[in-house]
């Protein structure tokens, strides 16, 4: 299996969404055609799947290897593929870290344990992260989650994360709170060995990337890659201008797809690609449901808004 064995995490990322037919299944032609139209995007550095937005929590482990399989069959040449590591338990953790890096990810995305809800110490922390790090020397990116929940990791624990697992190349920064993502880009990235800080503050991006990110890493990129893209490069070019007219239409996007309730993200995604004609269907698994025409009306107008779809879209019915 093809693999980017120099691959550091950096620059746009995005997750990508996972089709399904009406029974439920992997869809598996418009999952591929998928990763071919979001990978066409000039300007990527990897996207990723086994993520939140392939509703990695509703699919068993046999559908992730198979769906890092696709993804390697179709993409993989080309382009570095980031594996998610979703698991409540450390062995299972390390488990998944393993058939990634068989399959042929070039990075792990892992996120913390539901369990940390409950109440973490650093130790755990760090016990989780050796596991996965003892299994595979692909490099890690630690998905940073809000504080409030428990499952984000405070700046000691961090610190102590990077220094003792020397895996850890890169964060997926959710901690949602503006002075202390801009610690993190300020601490992390000046690091003697440097932890690169990815963003996923989708819903207000442009202001994240000022603050001097390395990256971003973003489910919204299913559907707005190329916008991701051009914004990520105007903010490095220091071109003003530019990146607020792109963050413009980005905004529209940003408005519906982050509304409340926000575990209907990726769904509002589908419905996205559905709209402008790139998923035949927009089908999720329970415990998500299919969205209400109010609320695909305000999908279509939010694309219309963005320069996604022609203003005579608005007349078809919801």
């Amino acid at each position: 299996m093809p693999r980017h064995k120099t691959y550091v995490p950096h620059g746009v990322i995005p997750a990508v969404l996972l089709p399904f037919d009406h029974d439920l299944a992997i869809d598996e032609a418009s999952f591929r055609s998928h990763l071919r139209d979001v990978t066409a995007v000039e300007g990527l550095s990897a996207i990723t799947v086994n993520a939140h937005s392939t509703e990695v929590s509703s699919c068993s482990f046999d559908e992730q290897r198979r769906v890092l399989d696709i993804a390697q069959d179709e993409v993989g040449s080309r382009i570095p593929l980031i594996n998610g590591v979703w698991a409540d338990g450390s062995l299972e953790a390390a488990r998944i870290a393993r058939m990634a890096e068989q399959g042929g990810a070039s990075a792990l995305l892992v996120f913390p344990p539901a369990p940390f809800t409950l109440g973490q110490s650093p130790g755990m922390a760090i016990a989780h992260f050796k596991r996965i790090a003892d299994a595979t020397d692909l490099p890690l990116i630690a998905f940073q989650y809000p504080l409030a929940g428990g499952q984000g990791y405070p700046k000691d624990t961090l610190l102590r994360l990077v220094d003792e697992v020397p895996t850890i190349r890169a964060i997926k920064d959710w901690i949602n709170n503006v002075p202390h993502h801009e610690w993190h880009i300020r601490t992390l990235q000046s690091l003697p060995r440097p932890v690169n800080v990815l963003t996923t503050h989708s819903s207000w991006l442009f202001s994240s990337l000022v603050l001097g990110c390395n990256g971003l890493l973003s489910g919204s990129g299913s559907v707005i890659a190329d916008l991701q893209a051009k914004l990520f490069r105007a903010v490095k070019a220091n071109n003003l201008e530019e990146a607020r007219r792109l963050n413009d239409r980005i905004a529209a996007t940003a408005r519906v797809f982050y509304a409340d309730p926000f575990v209907d993200m990726h769904n509002r995604m589908k419905e996205a690609l559905l709209l402008m004609g790139k998923l035949p269907r927009a089908v999720v698994r329970p415990p998500l449901v299919k969205l209400g025409r109010d609320e695909i009306a305000a999908i279509r107008d939010a694309l219309i808004e963005a320069g996604l779809l022609p203003k005579d879209a608005a007349r078809d019915a919801a």
